[in-house]
This record gives C-alpha cells, structure tokens and sequence, in this order.
C-alpha cells in the first residue's frame, strides 16, 4: 500500500504498542516480585481500566468532535510523563526507603491515570485510517493495523523480558519512554483531521448515546464485541504467565519474556498470511470456531507442566485470536459511518479494555480463589461456552460474510 501518511501512522503505532507491551511485561513481573501475590497482578489490570472504562464514551465524543493529530499528541505525551514517574521508585528506592507495598501502590496510581489517556488514545488511531486510505483498500489497511500491532506486541513482550533479565527495571523503562518519544515524531507528519461537526450544535450526552444506539441496532457489531469481550474475559491466561513462568515452568526472566510473546508470535504469523491471502466468505462462522478453538487452547496451556509445550499452546491460542482480531476489526469498519466513527471505536475500546483489564483481574481473583491451573482451566472452559452461547443466540454474525 503506497501511502506515505498511513506508513507513518503505523510506524508511530508501532513503536507505541512496543513501549505499553514493554510496560505491561515490566509492570507484571515487578509487581510480581514485589508482592509475590497473583492477585496483584490482576490489581494492575483492574487501576486501568476503570478510569479507561469510566472515561471511554466521553472520549469518542471527544474524538469525533475534534481534530485527531492533535488529540493523539497530548496523549502520546501524557504517556511519557505518567511513566516517567515511574523512574522515581525504580531509580531512587534505596535513598528514598519505599518498601515493596508503597512501591506497588504507587504503580497502581500511576496506571489509573494512564488509562484515562488511554481512552483517548485507544481509539484515535484505527479512526484515523477510513481518512487516509480508499475505502476498497479498508480491509487490507485494518489487517495492515493489526499484524503492526502484532508484530510490535511480539517484540515488546520478548525484548521486554531480555531488558529486565540483562538490565533490571529502571533501564527497561528509560527505553519503553524513549520509545513513545519515538512513536510521538512520526506522529507530527501526519496531516489534520478536523470534524464535521461544530461543537456549539453537539449535545455531549446525546452524541455518546448515538454511539451506544448504533452498536446495539447493528446486530453483526455487537456479536462480534461480545464475543471478543467475554471470550478475552475468561480467556486471559497471559495475566497468569509470571506465576507460570516463575513458580510452574521454572523458565526464568528470558523465559518468562519469550513465553509471554509467544500467543502474538502465532497471531504475527497467522495475520501476515492473512494479508496474503485475506478471508473470503464465511467469516462469521470462522469467527465463532476460532474463539472456541482459542478457548481449548487456554486449556491445554493451563494443564501443561512442560515449558515448550505451554509455548506451542500459547502460538496456536495467538494464531486462532489473530483470524479473531482481522474478521472482528473488519466488521467494525465495514458497518461503522466516518461521522460516528469515533465513538464506536470508543465502545469497541469499552469492550477491549474491560476484557484485557478486567481479564487480568478475574485471573489474579481466580487464581486466589482456585489456585493458577485451575483458574486458567476455568477460563478457557467459560471461553468455549461463550462461543457456543453467541452461535446460538445471533444468527446475523454467524452468517457475517464481507
């Protein structure tokens, strides 16, 4: 795809993605190591998203009603800022006395206010794409979207885990800041994209409620954000690695890191040959197999005791969720209107992050209930009967063809 501004609206996206992959890989194992607690790994998925959540409708208004390039700049800088604090407890621990609590506490402040950013900035990017590229060209750009985001998710959880192995905590953060400064200068090339609206004539409340009302009224959007939502929920066994890595697997910092990349390896792949040779028909019925595919091999993973066989379940647990993410994002962009846009853009991120945060919480919760194995188990076991039960129950999205 010759597009210079689109080239560049990945590029900044992916090294983006590399720092919060790299941050979320840190902020796992150091909260780990700290607390030695399962369940404070899921505390970091829980202090995101309820401001992400929370803030997440008002900011598809936002997005909808404002120029793009200069939203995703003041977020992107709001990154650098919240995670620079971080730098504090990681380089001054010692001379200033925190203790593992008061460190983790201050994490968990810290994450609360990037997810307010984060619900700006996690929609601003896939709406900027309908603007840049041809329409004929949309599914390609969005399976080009995502194998970038793949591909940057593979080589923030692996390079992530080498740098805390070889550098320790404060070093791996001083790249992930750098990263985002990074992603920030090709940012500015891209061109304004102003709104077709004029703010006087908007009402905040009924502009949200317009996004909310297209979503249930377009049948084959919902299925599919349920979908994705509650099979991530249930299916979110990567929250559980560090304790895997650590206490099941005995695989050490380097292991840790590549097993925790190992389910974007398989979506990397799978996403790549999808941009060769794209889907052609049947794509709601794929959508459905492979949810339930990805579910059994949350299963598998939970019940192995051998480090390469955990592996092989984690990449074909990625490859299945990558045909997920190219038929659902589709989907989206297909039956979304550009004057709308933002805001379903903004629900769909309401589903994602409630699924990936509120999926790390319900695993550290289940984990503390249950114990990890069987937790996990648990998880890829309600991933299955959620596909069964939207087969069921939404014939639109099981005929879905595009």
């Amino acid at each position: 795809m010759q597009n210079v501004e689109f080239r560049n609206l990945l590029t900044g996206r992916f090294f983006i993605v590399l720092a919060f992959r790299m941050l979320a890989t840190l902020l796992g194992w150091w909260v780990y190591q700290l607390t030695k607690d399962p369940f404070s790994i899921g505390l970091i998925g829980l202090s995101e998203v309820i401001p992400a959540v929370s803030c997440a409708l008002y900011a598809g208004h936002v997005i909808d009603m404002n120029e793009k390039k200069r939203l995703l700049l003041i977020c992107n800088y709001a990154y650098i800022f919240l995670i620079g604090l971080l730098l504090i407890p990681a380089f001054f621990n010692v001379e200033m006395h925190f203790n593992g609590h008061e460190i983790t506490y201050f994490i968990y402040g810290v994450i609360f206010f990037t997810g307010i950013a984060r619900a700006f900035i996690g929609p601003i990017v896939p709406s900027m794409i309908p603007k840049i590229v041809k329409k004929e060209n949309l599914p390609n750009a969005v399976t080009l979207n995502q194998a970038t985001f793949l591909i940057s998710s593979v080589c923030g959880h692996a390079v992530g885990g080498l740098l805390i192995g070889y550098f320790g905590v404060k070093w791996t953060l001083v790249v992930i800041i750098s990263l985002i400064f990074i992603a920030s200068l090709f940012f500015w090339q891209l061109k304004q994209q102003h709104s077709e609206y004029k703010k006087e004539n908007v009402n905040v409340v009924e502009s949200m409620r317009e996004g909310i009302s297209y979503i249930f009224k377009t049948k084959e959007i919902l299925g599919a954000l349920c979908l994705d939502m509650f099979a991530v929920l249930f299916g979110g066994a990567v929250a559980m690695i560090p304790v895997f890595a650590t206490d099941i697997l005995d695989a050490g910092a380097e292991g840790f890191g590549l097993l925790n990349a190992a389910s974007d390896i398989g979506s990397m792949c799978i996403i790549t040959l999808l941009a060769l040779v794209p889907l052609r028909k049947n794509q709601g019925k794929i959508l459905l197999a492979v949810v339930a595919g990805f579910g059994l091999c949350i299963i598998g993973f939970g019940l192995s005791k051998l480090y390469w066989l955990s592996f092989i379940f984690l990449v074909m647990s990625g490859m299945l969720d990558g045909i997920s993410v190219v038929i659902r994002g589709t989907i989206v962009q297909l039956k979304t209107p550009d004057n709308i846009r933002g805001r379903v853009l903004s629900v769909n991120s309401i589903f994602i992050m409630s699924s990936n945060e509120m999926g790390q919480f319900e695993s550290g919760l289940m984990a503390k209930l249950l114990g990890v194995v069987r937790s996990v188990v648990f998880g890829g076991s309600m991933t299955v009967l959620v596909a069964i039960l939207v087969a069921s129950t939404n014939p639109k999205l099981r005929k879905m063809n595009y």
